[in-house]
């Protein structure tokens, strides 16, 4: 099993007009409803790929309710435009992933796009997550160390919600390795400096993620850091570039 770990989770909105135009009012020709944030992307395409899928973090609120109702009908991956993936070719059923996320008092946060269909511009909005209290901080690690001694690899996603110290990747990280248990960081700023040094043995940043972290905007040089840092292997995403 693959669990993946998403603090700060999303219900995606995305809105599509025939054209974007500031000031004006806009009538709307689809709107897509989804579960959101990196690491329940990651679980649908990992999914999709055929391997069992555990998502953990949290929901709370009317739009964690949502989140986790369209959690099991999520869209495949694979060959879905609505989805929001790129397709993959792999037979056999989608199996969605099983939902382990840990209920909380704060509402989940939406994201939301709108697509100009004219010029194929996205304007995205994000709001701010939920207030994660020390309670619930502490029922999510209860939760994490129980989905740890049965997972085969886990993936840590995404930004942390307020009330989340920052160094709290690092921990989860620290908490993986301790159990045996690969790990992959994909996270930005200050949690991903702290949580690298706990010595992940993957981080996946972009180019500007990559950069901020060691300084270095050259590929090479700056993986080789983020080597020195603590990870055991980097691979960055380099927008057109590929990885």
């Amino acid at each position: 099993m693959i669990l993946t770990v998403t603090l700060n989770t999303a219900l995606d909105i995305t809105y599509r007009t025939p054209r974007l135009v500031p000031h004006a009012t806009h009538r709307v020709s689809e709107v897509i409803e989804r579960p959101g944030g990196k690491g329940l992307n990651v679980a649908r395409v990992l999914a999709a790929l055929g391997h069992e899928t555990v998502v953990t973090g949290f929901a709370g609120g009317r739009t964690g309710d949502v989140l986790r109702e369209l959690l099991p009908n999520a869209p495949d991956p694979r060959g879905s435009s609505a989805s929001g993936f790129v397709s993959v070719d792999t037979p056999g059923s989608f199996a969605p992933p099983v939902d382990a996320l840990v209920p909380i008092a704060g509402a989940t946060r939406r994201t939301v796009a709108v697509v100009d269909e004219t010029t194929g511009d996205t304007t995205q909005l994000n709001e701010p997550g939920p207030v994660v209290s020390p309670a619930e901080w502490a029922a999510f690690l209860a939760r994490y160390e129980e989905l740890l001694a049965v997972a085969d690899a886990v993936a840590l996603c995404g930004s942390l919600p307020p009330g989340i110290h920052v160094g709290a990747y690092a921990d989860l990280v620290r908490a993986a390795r301790g159990a045996g248990v690969p790990v992959l960081l994909d996270t930005s700023g200050e949690p991903l400096r702290r949580g690298i040094a706990a010595r992940p043995d993957l981080v996946k940043p972009n180019a500007d993620e990559l950069a901020r972290l060691t300084g270095s905007r050259e590929p090479l040089r700056a993986t080789r850091d983020a080597r020195r840092r603590g990870a055991h292997a980097v691979v960055a995403s380099l927008g057109p570039d590929g990885v």
